[in-house]
């Protein structure tokens, strides 16, 4: 049988495991594109459940050892495939409810459970990937469960069939066989296997590499009030409490706490109550908490005074890049969430009218939980979420569910499709209406991208070298250049179409001003007498140029 502890441990292990391994994952990855790479993100995705894990006793039955896990990899989340770990996860707290200890069978029906959320949540599952080493893992599991004698055996031959299948990867994905490398999600879930099986097998829990390597972390800067003066209540009081049977309605504490403080989330399960208040009075907060339950030890509750944390921030604001969200009170209809990167970027979001900017994209794959942040720290009963990266889209869809408001997240793979999604937004319209019309018009908007190739890669019919400048229309790679701005010409004059009427070119970081108007100029002297053509300073990384192109509305 498989206890709790042992459980636990080997969760901790496999976090240890995928993040000492992380480098050799990403370098598995064909797309030449910086990006948030497969290794870093299943990672920070599974460590973010073994820093929870750590802090759970050796009494932890399965049950509750999946379900920490579930909850922190769902808000940890960061990326596809960090999205698609925490669902085969959420696969064994659903499995495990209830349970002190679990069997073979128990785990094989928890591993079915996970496969099947996992593809769901793909729209065109691809085979050859992470989740054909998940189900190919997960079959073997129900063929021999019923006849598996310990865990430790009946987990080996779950590892070998992962092994097996993600071997044959390259054979079910052209791109990998030319590459001549398997699929890196499908590497990091066998890592991770392997990693609990060593637990099971008495092994332990892997020890720290002492190599040091640099993730490609996300950070945010911090959202919190411009000056003193805005802090209405001085303490941030936070807890969590266990229902007691009978327990009143939850309405009826937010109903309180508006009347002694503001900034009120509550948010409820079958079993718990978290709130957050901003308040002058935080033994109040506490007091009326215990009509509904009882405290939990961890976390336990936490209260802060806001004006001195102000005060430091303000004595030391440029030290640190990490923002929090305030949540706050819905207010008026709609609101937006945009996820950019690149202070031209973030202005232009909030012109347009987005609430609250998420640093991140390319390279930066913010987790669920930092977009949860920002839905809340949005004053909407609607919030739509522009993730304008394919990346980031799964996370945000994960925090539809979580989130104490309606949320809607609109398919912006790119920035231009984002600012083009805002630009349709009218907030005379209904929900359904705004929804249907800024479909429409990421649909029509086309994104060209001009970028490096971050490592030799034979990608699409091309043969990429690292540091070539790569052209990319609408995601497809066309083709590659010696000079960026060469490479930015060619691209928007091949974007450009008989009804095409507007060209925004968004320049980035590594690109001068002079550089990005010698660019525009050629494009005038070539395209300007019919097609209205802008300039913009993104100040992106990654992308040199970000080139939008749409036909007249």
């Amino acid at each position: 049988m498989l206890k709790g502890k042992l459980f636990r441990d080997s969760l901790i292990s496999a976090g240890i495991s995928i993040e000492n391994n992380r480098r050799r994952v990403d370098e598995l990855n064909v797309y030449p594109v910086p990006d948030g790479d497969t290794g870093t993100n299943m990672s920070m995705t599974m460590s973010a459940a073994a820093r929870e894990l750590e802090l759970a006793d050796d009494n932890i039955t399965v049950s509750q050892a999946a379900d920490i896990a579930a909850s922190a990899l769902l808000r940890g989340a960061r990326g596809n495939s960090g999205v698609i770990l925490s669902l085969l996860f959420r696969g064994f707290s659903k499995g495990f409810a209830g349970l002190e200890t679990a069997d073979c069978i128990h785990i094989a029906k928890a591993m079915e459970i996970g496969v099947e959320a996992a593809y769901k949540s793909v729209m065109n599952p691809t085979e050859g990937t992470v989740l054909t080493v998940a189900r190919k893992a997960a079959e073997r599991a129900e063929e021999i469960a019923e006849y598996s004698g310990s865990i430790q055996s009946f987990w080996n031959e779950i590892c070998i069939a992962a092994q097996e299948a993600l071997e044959r990867t390259p054979e079910q994905l052209p791109v990998l066989k030319k590459a001549g490398v398997v699929d890196a999600g499908g590497q990091g879930l066998v890592i991770i296997y392997r990693a609990m099986l060593d637990v099971f097998s008495g092994n332990g829990i892997a020890k720290k590499s002492d190599k040091k390597t640099v993730a490609r972390t996300f950070e945010v800067t911090d959202n919190s009030a411009e000056n003193e003066e805005e802090i209405k209540y001085s303490y941030c009081t936070e807890y969590i409490i266990e229902k007691k049977t009978g327990c009143k309605d939850a309405f009826m504490l937010r109903a309180y706490l508006e009347t002694i403080g503001d900034c009120v989330v509550v948010v409820e399960d079958d079993e718990i109550i978290k709130v957050h208040v901003h308040t002058d009075n935080p033994g109040l907060a506490i007091q009326k908490a215990l009509e509904f339950g009882r405290f939990v030890n961890d976390p336990k509750p936490k209260i802060e005074n806001m004006k001195i944390q102000h005060e430091m921030r303000v004595k030391d604001e440029k030290i640190t890049n990490r923002q929090e969200f305030v949540p706050v009170r819905p207010e008026k209809d709609f609101g937006f969430v945009a996820v950019a990167a690149g202070h031209g970027l973030e202005e232009m979001f909030k012109d347009l009218g987005a609430d609250c900017i998420i640093k991140g994209g390319q390279t930066m794959n913010p987790s669920t939980d930092d977009i949860l942040k920002a839905i809340h720290a949005t004053p909407a009963r609607t919030v739509f979420v522009l993730p304008n990266n394919k990346n980031i889209i799964m996370a945000a869809e994960q925090a539809v569910n979580l989130a104490d408001r309606n949320v809607c997240v609109l398919p912006t793979r790119t920035i231009p499709q984002g600012i083009s999604a805002l630009m349709a937004f009218d907030e005379s319209n209904t929900f359904t209406d705004n929804r249907m019309e800024m479909i429409k018009a990421i649909e029509r908007v086309s994104t060209g991208q001009v970028t490096f190739a971050a490592r030799d890669s034979e990608y699409e019919g091309h043969n990429i070298k690292k540091g070539e400048i790569m052209a990319f229309n609408n995601g497809k790679l066309q083709f590659a250049e010696k000079d960026v701005n060469k490479a930015a010409y060619k691209l928007a004059k091949k974007m450009t179409k008989s009804d095409t009427s507007y060209i925004t070119v968004i320049y980035g970081a590594d690109v001068t001003e002079e550089q990005a108007e010698s660019l525009i100029e050629s494009l005038e002297a070539k395209l300007g007498s019919k097609i209205e053509i802008m300039l913009v300073n993104g100040g992106q990384p990654v992308y040199y140029y970000i080139i939008s192109v749409e036909p007249a509305f």
